[in-house]
């Protein structure tokens, strides 16, 4: 028999973890990207008023909370993440009521909403800082403001590079420098100062009072700095973020800060929660930020990072989960977000590219914990490799030795509908330009086709709410038929690793098992029990099974 994505049609269900509490456990949450989703004044920039338009498709979807990219006030240096007024939006993505009626509206379709918070360093153009270059008294304390070396000051105080390119120090015209680990137009904050946690805890209560659900913390890791700010003592420092210890990164310090807004977020009805973007040398120490008095989730940058290659995935697999069980936290997974290539591209691109990223998604929303989706990712998106130079935005695109600085090509606006662009992205054009043949790619063009991804991801998260094995990672072990072969006791989330074929992994969960294989030739194996879903269709006779390459099939029993 062949089986395809669209074999099962289930009622959609309330998510596994929130009957058990914490919905967060085992919640999927689409990213979005305010400027690239929806145009909603026909300016060709996504706002707050077009995301509040398209919010009827992440409901169908089936995903339980969306988290939107900053739509603060900012001169827009790098994409919103400079902040100059964090209780405001920008009229770049409308007003405080565009904002406010987001939230009402999401809530009106079961949809949670994440925003945003940016504590690592604020715009150039926040007055705390303008204060600090006017030379008001106590303003520079703020930020980290220090004499140069050299004998006339006329070098940096440390090594410290930015993780744009260049080093991490601008020199102002006193002579005296600032830190900006990221772009010059944003000065990072000292976090021993009384006022800025202070101030943070005051914007937090602010958007938490307009009912918002959570906060994704920009940074997290990087808000506090090692005592003296010492020397790295060698180059190319961004490439050693997430493999090695830094002195501005994942100092134990931010932990406190964290506990702080722990309690702050906990008095507050709803379940509201703290989403850490940390970057940590281990899954050890990325696990010490979902402590049970610290955030609630931590993305999982491991996973995202990891090759095409079944050993490195279970190995990453085994050590988030062993990192995440042993503090009691829901582990995440995510394969792409705005400040990388599109997984489509990573894993080859073209067919097997597309083949790769099909698979990839059906094994991160098999695994127990919460999963992340970026923008596009559903429609099968690929990165676009070929912008033009002067269209391009990304601050690290004008700097060198920093990161690639083509993060624009993921962050082209999404095709919603039509065959010419903008492909009903909004009324008029788009602030980067959208390729030739998206319009297959559309909303529009992939509903309703069995075949297509955006159909594949809607099957999976409405079978991912229906089966109980599904999901809560608390779901306990029934390793089911599959299990004659076993040699894995079973994670407390009741995952178990069964033996299979070189190239294949092949995992079950309560009435449930998962099959990927990643070889670029089919594998027969014996049926782990009854395809329900799969990224390519599958044969099988009940008995044996022929799994195509590059693909993942879902099982129950």
């Amino acid at each position: 028999m062949t089986h395809d994505s669209t074999a099962v049609q289930l009622a959609r269900s309330s998510s596994n973890a929130t009957a058990s509490g914490g919905w967060w456990r085992d919640a999927v949450i689409y990213q979005v990207y305010v400027r690239s989703f929806a145009d909603g004044d026909g300016d060709g920039i996504g706002d707050l008023r077009g995301a509040r338009s398209r919010l009827p498709h992440l409901a169908r979807l089936g995903v339980d909370a969306v988290w939107l990219t900053p739509f603060y006030v900012s001169p827009q240096a790098d994409g919103g993440y400079d902040v100059a007024d964090y209780r405001a939006v920008d009229p770049l993505f409308g007003d405080l009521s565009d904002a406010d009626e987001l939230v009402r509206a999401a809530h009106a379709l079961g949809l949670r909403v994440i925003v945003d918070v940016v504590p690592n360093h604020t715009s150039e153009q926040h007055p705390w800082f303008r204060a600090a270059l006017a030379g008001e008294p106590g303003a520079r304390e703020r930020y980290h403001f220090r004499p140069g070396r050299g004998a006339r000051g006329e070098l940096p105080p440390n090594d410290w590079e930015s993780i744009f390119g260049g080093p991490a120090w601008t020199r102002v015209a006193d002579g005296d420098w600032y830190l900006h680990l990221f772009a010059p137009e944003q000065p990072d904050l000292d976090w021993d100062h009384p006022e800025v946690a202070a101030e943070f805890a005051s914007v937090l209560r602010f958007w938490l009072d307009l009912g918002i659900d959570g906060f994704r913390i920009d940074v997290a890791h990087g808000m506090v700095k090692a005592p003296g700010l010492p020397d790295i003592g060698r180059g190319a420092q961004a490439t050693l973020i997430g493999t090695e210890p830094l002195p501005f990164f994942d100092q134990d310090g931010v932990h406190e800060i964290h506990r702080s807004w722990r309690r702050l977020l906990d008095s507050y009805a709803g379940e509201r929660i703290g989403v850490a973007e940390a970057w940590a040398p281990t899954s050890e120490r990325l696990a010490l930020y979902v402590r049970p008095d610290e955030l609630h989730q931590a993305f999982n940058f491991r996973f995202l990072n990891c090759p095409w290659d079944p050993a490195a995935m279970r190995t990453v697999i085994d050590e988030s989960l062993a990192a995440t069980t042993a503090v009691g936290a829901p582990t995440t997974w995510v394969l792409s977000n705005h400040d990388v290539v599109r997984h489509v591209t990573r894993y080859g691109g073209g067919a097997r590219g597309l083949a790769r990223a099909r698979a990839s998604a059906l094994l991160m929303l098999a695994l127990p914990g919460s999963a992340y989706v970026y923008q596009g990712e559903e429609l099968g998106l690929p990165e676009v490799v070929d912008l033009p130079d002067e269209v391009r935005q990304d601050p690290a695109f004008l700097r060198t030795a920093g990161q690639d600085g083509l993060r624009d090509g993921c962050r082209v606006p999404l095709p919603w509908s039509g065959t010419e662009p903008p492909y009903g992205f909004g009324p008029a054009g788009s602030w980067l330009p959208q390729p030739a043949g998206w319009g297959g790619l559309s909303v529009a063009a992939q509903t309703g086709d069995p075949h297509s991804t955006l159909e594949l991801y809607r099957a999976a998260l409405e079978l991912r709410r229906a089966m109980p094995g599904l999901g809560a990672p608390e779901a306990g072990a029934d390793p089911g038929p599959a299990a004659e072969a076993a040699s894995e006791e079973a994670y407390p989330c009741g995952m178990r690793w069964q033996s299979a074929p070189e190239g294949v992994l092949l995992f079950t969960r309560p009435g449930f098992a998962c099959t990927l294989n990643s070889r670029s030739e089919p594998v027969e194996l014996p049926a782990p029990g009854r395809p329900v879903l799969s990224s390519a269709p599958v044969e099988t006779d009940g008995r044996t099974v022929r799994l195509p390459p590059d693909s993942c099939t879902w099982w129950s029993w």
